[in-house]
């Protein structure tokens, strides 16, 4: 139980990858706040992680929020802050696709679009910004942020997903530059192809939508069974256990990248390794202008 007595806050968390990942948390110790839109998926959720507490060791609390409003953030995080001794954890899964169209099939007022922005990227810098300031009192914290695929390739038809989920990276990036000296460690994880609510959407709203060949791609994943949900959760307890200090400004694969030992090779982090660009400076210089260098 590599988290016990450990307190984490989980966004998104009444279905899918958040659940997921808040029943991994408390299998190993954690106690865990979760939160959702919606109060009757929470509720739902709530049953059946229970099953996953430890005796007398963790909780499980629940609240219904909006991540994209900053009044919902407030609340929440002022709950946890009352029930929790403090907040060693923070979780930012919550997200939404936006529209499934080409840019130029975008509703004039844009309003789907800057609203999966709200939620992907705004939502994540508010929960930071409320948590921060728990965590820097304890003179440390675990921030994992959910990138989603379309931070590291094209997204035709999904632009404020890919868009956002980018940014969410470069954000991550950025804000472990600014929280190292306070031991706060944050990371991305991309949790690799799964089939989740968000894919059955685009299943079910997208056809003639987003390009044919991206469909029958996303098709084939769901019929092939995708990446199983807890191979992402189970690094998202890695990067949140004391095991992982000083991994710190990275975005990682939870299916294409060797993880489980990244805290023995803290020097190789250094580099751009694992991190949105990812290519060395060499890289960046056209081979034939090396000479005249």
């Amino acid at each position: 139980m590599i988290l016990s007595g450990k307190n984490a806050i989980i966004t998104g968390g009444s279905q899918g990858l958040g659940y997921e990942i808040a029943k991994h948390f408390l299998i190993e110790g954690a106690s865990v706040a979760i939160c959702a839109r919606n109060i009757e998926d929470l509720r739902n959720a709530q049953k059946e992680l229970d099953a996953y507490k430890a005796d007398g060791i963790n909780e499980l609390l629940i609240y219904e929020a909006d991540i994209s409003d900053p009044n919902d953030v407030g609340g929440f995080v002022k709950f946890c802050a009352s029930r929790f001794e403090s907040v060693h954890i923070l979780v930012n899964n919550a997200g939404v696709h936006g529209p499934k169209c080409g840019i130029d099939d975008v509703s004039f007022d844009i309003g789907d679009w800057i609203k999966a922005i709200h939620i992907n990227l705004v939502g994540t810098m508010l929960m930071c910004k409320e948590v921060i300031p728990l965590m820097k009192r304890n003179n440390g914290g675990k921030i994992i942020n959910l990138s989603g695929g379309g931070a590291t390739s094209p997204m035709p038809g999904m632009s404020a997903y890919a868009a956002s989920k980018a940014a969410v990276v470069r954000m991550t990036e950025t804000f472990a530059g600014e929280l190292k000296k306070y031991n706060i460690d944050v990371n991305a994880v991309a949790p690799g192809a799964m089939n989740t609510r968000l894919l059955d959407d685009v299943l079910r709203n997208g056809k003639g939508k987003v390009p044919d060949e991206y469909y029958d791609k996303l098709l084939k994943q769901k019929e092939g069974g995708g990446t199983p949900p807890d191979l992402a959760a189970s690094l998202c307890v890695y990067l949140a256990s004391e095991k992982s200090d000083g991994v710190t400004g990275k975005l990682i694969s939870a299916v294409w990248d060797d993880w489980k030992n990244l805290h023995e090779r803290l020097d190789d982090l250094s580099s751009d390794v694992y991190t949105l660009r990812r290519i060395v400076p060499e890289d960046r210089i056209p081979p034939g202008n090396l000479a005249s260098m």
